[in-house]
């Protein structure tokens, strides 16, 4: 799908949809840029294509949100343990710090599919927000793709000695996401 594939998949990526920019980017950097005998301007144009996707996926995520997402978790946000606390203080959040939240969010692996529904319900400014997911999000794809580019056919290697940490690293997210269910349960039901 060349270029075109990467904005498709990144926008995905960017909707909270399980498809990882890291694998995405890597292999842009690696089969469109390495394979293809470019050199390091393609791989800026990677990281350009691959924060174009994320914006475009933000963006559907925040529209979503900011029209219908509201009244979905205050009917339903009891099962996902939000309280209407909770939203009320993440869209105060978001009126003071959202631009910066934005930015560093879209770095960060695992929220960065997410913030643009807190964004979205808090009615962020749109311009802002697409300044800051685009600004936030090019140096991650960038980076990944520059990843790929240098990791080249080497990944498998890497792959290889890296597999034995897969268990460990599972184990510890799973504990972390048990223990922070169970502590939420616990605050919601006090509260």
């Amino acid at each position: 799908m060349g270029w075109f594939g990467v904005i498709v998949l990144m926008a995905i990526e960017s909707t909270a949809i399980p498809l990882p920019s890291e694998i995405i980017m890597p292999l842009a950097g690696w089969y469109l840029v390495l394979d293809q005998g470019h050199g390091v301007p393609h791989v800026l144009l990677a990281g350009l294509w691959g924060a174009i996707g994320s914006l475009i996926g933000s963006l559907v995520e925040y529209y979503i949100s900011k029209w219908g997402g509201r009244p979905i978790i205050e009917k339903y946000g009891k099962y996902l343990l939000i309280t209407p606390h909770d939203l009320n203080r993440a869209e105060r959040w978001f009126q003071t710090r959202g631009e910066l939240t934005v930015f560093v969010a879209r770095m960060i692996p695992g929220v960065r599919g997410f913030i643009s529904i807190p964004a979205g319900i808090a009615r962020m400014n749109v311009i802002k927000f697409s300044v800051f997911t685009f600004l936030g999000a090019l140096p991650w794809t960038l980076g990944l793709a520059w990843g790929g580019f240098l990791l080249g056919e080497n990944y498998n290697s890497i792959r290889h000695v890296s597999k034995p940490f897969d268990i460990p690293i599972i184990g510890t997210v799973i504990f972390f996401v048990v223990w922070f269910l169970w502590r939420r349960i616990r605050q919601v039901r006090a509260g």
